[in-house]
């Protein structure tokens, strides 16, 4: 029989069919050699596999900066408009393996990456090395906390790949999202020291170092206004090539590291006072010490807005710095993007630079900023919105404060002529919230200043020109847009999952890895049977190869013929990962009841961090695995059930678990996800998802009809019904007799029997104050559980379903959805243009 097909062979075939030109292997060789003495310390003969993997990212690096340099000259020579998207969150996960993908595929003088790979992979196997060992050694880039960093760094890539002159700006944490460990199945958070070992994917750029003033006063004088007597701390920028797809085009993300100047305290000198001096510096550099790790929930930290304005300061300087040194000169030729509110000083930033600096007339000025900033939204959670103290503001941008009032002043002056007497409205819509503590309403600032609202899935942008923003809405519809979100193909089904992107080329030819549109054409194979079995062979092998990996990590040995039932994502109550816990106890005490009857075995894994300072979550958790503990040890069950909560998830574990996936848990209450983006990946993978009518699981039930996806539960305009009468959870508990002995033993300490009063806490939220009402959908979501049950004992029948949910993703594409911002928001036209490589003439 034929040995099957490993990932690496499958991605080199996907790479280079059709392909002409392979790159001379002893040029490679040596060019691999040659990084590998370089990186070896001079006192060392030994190469680790640490060194083998630099050399290697070095290597592949080569093939990068030539079509960087060179991409960075046509931009110059055309000029075209440029966009600037800036995020305080980039998840990008590991760097080698996506480059190697997204790189030299296509070129007769620079050989198919793939091939490259075949003959390092050789070469690497006979120093008796794996190219996944040296993969794996890389850290995950983890400036992110969830959804808003990945979507971002999903985007980068459709931008490259769209051929937009397209920049990411944003902060170089020196520590991303913490590591967690569980112990005693409660989560420990670890700092992720990710540049311990360097990077070999950046560029510092010492000759781009920006100054950004704190702090200060502010003086108005005949020649105009001045913000004097401020802290400076430098902004050093790192900059990470993001190539394109096949296209020879790399982009710039630069991140910005906070340095303290050499002068900084010490006048502290004068006293003798020099130890301390240099000591304080790190209150500068502290900026871009740590990514705050809360995912929807605003923490008002004077460190946190400290970030949000050095990113912002530093990146508008080097915008007006390259628009200086354009051709054109017209404003017309910049866009920028906030993603979310955190970038969304902005906008009197940009005030400050062309008023006070560029002396500019207000009029003209605010002209420009609204023609040049939009806005992207991404929740409705009030928890999660913005709002700073004044005080705050005062304090730490004083000048920033007076141009704020000064828009708020204009903007409701507009208001009230449009709505006289209306005050009501008018403290609705202002900046400046009033209270016991005045605030700086963020978002509202953000739709001010923006020319273009957006939110992130159709039902997302409907909410919130009905409720959070109506108002706003009201006065200027034109403005507000949506654009639906998606996710990059190279890395979400080429890389992470090579032999469902095989079987696919095979049938369809490979253009749908930059057109997911094409995937559609996969209907015409719904009933051809050795494409069913040829991708129910693929989820097979990647189910065996996500159980070897669990019982290598985890110690855990799992039916790999079980449905693996998966819900990783941020822990939060909206996300309901509750509803999900009462769905596995249901599910054992079912078994227990009838240990003889045939049941369809699960392995049920949850993951996902829980913010460090966030209690509720951090017991979601430890309920989680204590559910564990009981199932996973009762010789009833055996393996027809079991719990698994995947530790430390994050992009590369995503990677891994996303292909194996048979059910997908989609279920927030409804009105409460933005969008989703794990949703998408999953369709994408050939997982069925089971879920509540929310963000776009909406979108993903219309292309893939809604009969080949699992919705249950309570719409939007049910959840506002509710509210409107009220929840009443203990009205549930009272009526069905499974939801009731769940609580009751979660409650009773029947999964915490050393510490029964453990969930007390939890119950009573559950019982009490759920503002995600948990109980209402627990009778919909039992059902719909028993009819994925029925259907997965018809793999047929399942797999048909599959092929319905891939066919129905490529509207799914991050592809798609920048175009869309490009046309719509930005002014741009994506190309799918090849630029000329390095080596070719132009």
């Amino acid at each position: 029989m034929a040995k099957p097909l490993t990932d690496q062979e499958r991605k080199k075939q996907i790479s280079v069919r059709g392909l002409a030109g392979v790159e001379n292997v002893a040029d490679l060789k040596t060019n691999f050699n040659r990084h590998l003495h370089f990186t070896l310390v001079k006192d060392r003969n030994v190469a680790t596999k640490r060194d083998y993997y630099f050399a290697l990212a070095n290597t592949v690096r080569d093939h990068l900066v030539g079509r960087w340099i060179r991409t960075q000259q046509h931009y110059y020579e055309k000029d075209p408009k440029r966009v600037y998207y800036l995020s305080l969150e980039f998840y990008m996960g590991r760097t080698l393996q996506n480059t190697m993908v997204n790189l030299a595929l296509e070129n007769a003088c620079d050989e198919a990456t793939y091939q490259v790979i075949k003959h390092i992979n050789t070469y690497l196997q006979t120093l008796g090395l794996d190219m996944e060992e040296l993969q794996d050694i890389e850290e995950d880039a983890g400036l992110g906390n969830g959804g808003l960093g990945r979507l971002a760094a999903c985007f980068l890539d459709s931008m490259a790949s769209l051929g937009l002159a397209a920049y990411g700006y944003g902060i170089r944490y020196e520590f991303g999202i913490f590591n967690q460990k569980i112990v005693n199945g409660w989560q420990v958070e670890e700092a992720d020291d990710w540049l311990r070992y360097g990077n070999p994917w950046e560029k510092a750029r010492p000759e781009y170092m920006r100054p950004v003033h704190f702090y200060g006063r502010v003086e108005h004088t005949a020649e105009g206004v001045k913000w004097v007597d401020t802290q400076v701390v430098l902004a050093l920028p790192y900059d990470t090539p993001v190539p394109g797809y096949r296209n020879n085009i790399v982009n710039t993300m630069r991140l910005w590291s906070a340095k303290a100047p050499c002068d900084f305290n010490l006048k502290d000198f004068n006293v003798g006072g020099y130890i301390q001096a240099v000591l304080d510096r790190n209150l500068a550099e502290n900026i871009s010490r740590v990514l705050y790790p809360n995912d929807n929930f605003f923490e008002g930290k004077e460190l946190r807005l400290k970030q949000e304005y050095f990113v912002v300061a530093a990146t508008l300087q080097d915008i007006v710095r390259r628009f200086k040194a354009s051709k054109f000169g017209s404003t017309e030729f910049v866009a920028i993007q906030l993603n979310d509110t955190h970038p969304a000083l902005a906008i009197p930033e940009l005030m400050r630079i062309l008023v006070d600096l560029e002396k500019l007339t207000w009029e003209k000025a605010w002209d420009i900023v609204v023609r040049t900033c939009a806005y992207t939204n991404h929740t409705v959670l009030p928890e999660a919105l913005e709002r700073w103290p004044v005080d705050l503001f005062q304090n730490l941008l004083p000048r920033h404060l007076e141009i704020i009032y000064e828009i708020n002043r204009r903007h409701l002056e507009r208001i009230s002529k449009l709505y006289p007497g209306d005050t009501d409205r008018m403290r609705r819509m202002s900046l400046i919230e009033e209270g016991d503590v005045k605030k700086i309403n963020m978002a509202h600032l953000c739709i001010v200043g923006s020319h273009a609202v957006n939110g992130v899935a159709r039902i997302h942008s409907e909410i919130i020109k009905n409720t959070v923003f109506k108002d706003f809405y009201d006065v200027d519809p034109q403005k507000f847009q949506n654009k639906t979100n998606g996710i990059t193909p190279r890395r979400w089904l080429v890389m992470c999952n090579p032999g469902l992107a095989e079987v696919i080329a095979e049938r369809i030819g490979e253009d749908f890895v930059r057109d997911l549109d094409q995937l559609k054409k996969l209907e015409e194979f719904l009933n051809d049977e050795a494409f069913i079995r040829d991708v129910a062979k693929i989820k097979q092998e990647n189910k065996l190869k996500f159980a070897a990996h669990l019982e290598e990590h985890y110690k855990v040995k799992i039916n790999p013929n079980s449905m693996f039932d998966v819900q990783v994502k941020r822990i939060h109550e909206y996300k309901r990962q509750l509803l999900n816990c009462l769905h596995i106890i249901t599910l054992y005490n079912r078994i227990k009841k009838e240990p003889s009857k045939s049941w369809v075995p699960r392995t049920i894994m949850i993951g996902g961090k829980a913010a460090p300072g966030y209690h509720t979550a951090k017991m979601i958790i430890k309920l989680i695995t204590s559910i564990g503990d009981i199932v996973n040890n009762d010789p009833v069950v055996g393996d027809r059930l079991k719990v698994i909560f995947l530790e430390n998830y994050r992009v590369t574990l995503a990677e891994k678990v996303v292909p194996a996936a048979d059910l997908s848990e989609q279920i927030s209450t409804a009105g409460t996800e933005a969008s989703g983006t794990g949703n998408m990946k999953f369709m994408l993978n050939g997982a069925l998802t089971i879920g509540t009518m929310d963000g776009a699981n909406v979108e993903m039930a219309e292309e893939a009809g809604e009969e080949n996806l699992f919705i249950f539960g309570m719409r939007v305009d049910d959840v506002e019904a509710m509210d409107k009468k009220g929840y009443d959870a203990v009205s549930y508990y009272n009526k069905i007799p499974e939801l009731k002995q769940a609580i009751d033993q979660i409650s009773g300490g029947f999964f915490s029997p050393s510490q029964p009063d453990l969930f007390k806490d939890l119950v009573k939220m559950l019982m009490h104050h759920d503002r995600f009402k948990v109980f209402a959908d627990y009778e919909d979501y039992i059902k719909c559980q028993e009819k994925v049950s029925q259907l997965y004992k018809n793999p047929k029948e399942w797999t048909r379903k599959v092929i319905h949910n891939i066919a129905g993703s490529g509207k799914f594409s991050s592809d798609r959805t920048i175009s869309q911002y490009a046309r719509e928001i930005w002014g741009m036209e994506p190309s799918l243009e090849k630029i000329a490589a390095p080596d070719d003439p132009r």
